[in-house]
């Protein structure tokens, strides 16, 4: 899949190619996950610091990076913007919404290691 993109300095486009070359040259120091971009990876780094930064102003909960809550709080907002198109059920978050629609899809990707039934969501296993 190509992105057309238009991007205006040649360094940034070097970083942006990095997404469509499969290397990932920046490891986590602490669990080996690797990133395209230096940029990722350090923002991956906080998980490990225990710092959390950003705060919900309704719930007070705290978050190590700034669109995780966000993505909270469509929670109080009751903004639910993501549509299955099959039922027209609606989601706070994208997420979500995929993991429902497994449901009509009937791909059972998670299996039992002990009875080797399948589901379509993991929590049922």
């Amino acid at each position: 899949m190509f992105v057309k993109k238009t991007i205006s300095q040649t360094s940034n486009m070097k970083r942006h190619q990095l997404i469509h070359s499969g290397l990932r040259p920046f490891k986590c120091a602490v669990n080996r996950k690797t990133f395209s971009q230096k940029s990722n990876m350090k923002r991956h780094q906080l998980i490990h610091s225990g710092l959390r930064p950003f705060t919900c102003d309704v719930c007070r909960k705290t978050f190590s990076q700034k669109s995780n809550m966000k993505r909270h709080q469509l929670i109080h907002s009751g903004q639910r913007p993501f549509t299955c198109d099959v039922n027209r059920k609606t989601f706070s978050q994208k997420s979500n919404m995929k993991r429902h629609q497994l449901i009509h899809s009937g791909l059972r990707p998670f299996k039992c290691d002990v009875c080797k039934k399948k589901h379509s969501v993991r929590s049922l296993i």
